[in-house]
């Protein structure tokens, strides 16, 4: 049994395959290889950055226009299409409404009874003033007036909502009566959705095109909590992807509950012409610590370890590695920005640095 165990022990050492002291793990070239350590060159220099955040593109909402059906009624044609460029006026679609014509037939009926309500009131103050009638009809007839008055303006107001103009409407003194309905363009934008269709019945109120003006838009960004006390609204926005940037304009005080991460939003005014709504993509943010750039560095995720609560890169050398404590300023999805007294051309671990805290902690060793 003692030579079992004797055994044991020398077949232990002798497949150990590095050795510790302090900071340093030495290793050689086969053992690094054979562990599936990469290195790669330190990135360059932060900025003052946390890259690699997640974030969705969308049209900030007093850019987005829902275009209704303003009377039930049929579509009788659409003009334009999802992703269409439009023009403020442009015609979008057509639709016959007999409601249309029923409103105007009440407003020309409202203008009728309010005119003869006029005519009324002005006769009977004439003979208030005289003395010949009572000061009660006066009143009445008042009254009347102000209630015609009222119930025009109701029709007029109607028409106005269904699309008709001011000029529209002084030519339907004329008993010209339609009920063809067009939608036109509120603002200069795009064509985000479109639910209308030739020989589509619709309610009032009905959905037909959503408008969206894409200059500028806005980004919803996922943050972690950890990093939002170096973040400043107004603070630098950057997409490298595509080449666009904006502003932070606000940061949330609350968490999601999914992930406990923090909502910031941005506003996005370089290079929206290759962004589209709804689009995930990675952001960058300027952080408040920007002006410590000399000591900072962007490095992956996978390069950083954690022993005993601090956290450790470690440094290519002729004999192993040489683990360097760091300052982690700012930590991202995929890369987290260090403070580090460094030249630039080190060499890191970026990959098996599970094998490097091993041997540092001293696990694996006899």
């Amino acid at each position: 049994m003692l030579r079992m165990s004797t055994l044991y022990g020398l077949l232990m050492l002798a497949t150990t395959p590095f050795s510790y002291a302090a900071d340093t793990v030495v290793m050689s070239a086969q053992q690094i290889q054979s562990l599936g350590i990469v290195t790669a060159t330190l990135p360059a220099k932060s900025n003052g950055d946390v890259s690699g955040l997640p974030a969705q593109v969308v049209v900030p909402g007093n850019q987005l226009f829902v275009m209704s059906s303003p009377m039930p009624g049929l579509i009788e044609q659409t003009f334009v299409g999802v992703g269409d460029s439009v023009r403020k006026g442009q015609l979008m679609a057509t639709l016959q409404s007999p409601a249309y014509a029923e409103a105007q037939r009440g407003y020309l009926q409202a203008s009728v009874q309010a005119q003869l309500a006029k005519d009324n009131l002005t006769r009977d103050e004439s003979l208030f003033k005289d003395g010949i009638i009572a000061e009660s009809r006066y009143r009445l007839s008042k009254g009347a007036a102000l209630e015609a008055q009222a119930a025009l303006s109701e029709r007029r107001q109607l028409l106005r909502l269904s699309g008709m103009s001011d000029a529209a409407l002084a030519k339907l003194q004329g008993g010209n009566l339609s009920s063809s309905l067009t939608l036109t363009a509120p603002i200069d934008g795009v064509v985000l959705e479109k639910s209308a269709s030739a020989g589509l019945r619709l309610d009032a109120a009905v959905p037909m095109f959503k408008v969206g003006k894409l200059t500028p838009l806005a980004l919803e960004i996922q943050a972690p909590a950890g990093m939002t006390h170096d973040l400043k609204v107004g603070a630098s926005i950057d997409i490298p992807a595509f080449h666009a940037s904006g502003k932070l304009t606000a940061i949330g005080r609350g968490l999601t509950g999914s992930n406990q991460s923090v909502m910031l939003r941005a506003t996005i005014t370089q290079g929206t012409e290759w962004l589209r709504p709804n689009q995930f993509v990675e952001v960058s943010i300027m952080t408040a610590s920007g002006g410590d750039a000399h000591t900072q560095w962007e490095v992956p995720n996978t390069a950083i370890a954690r022993v005993d609560g601090k956290s450790m890169i470690f440094i290519a050398t002729p004999q192993g590695f040489h683990a360097l404590t760091v300052t982690l300023k700012n930590e991202g999805a995929q890369n987290s920005v260090i403070s580090a007294n460094l030249k630039g051309d080190e060499k890191i671990a970026i990959r098996g640095v599970s094998s490097l805290k091993s041997s540092l902690m001293g696990i694996g060793a006899e």
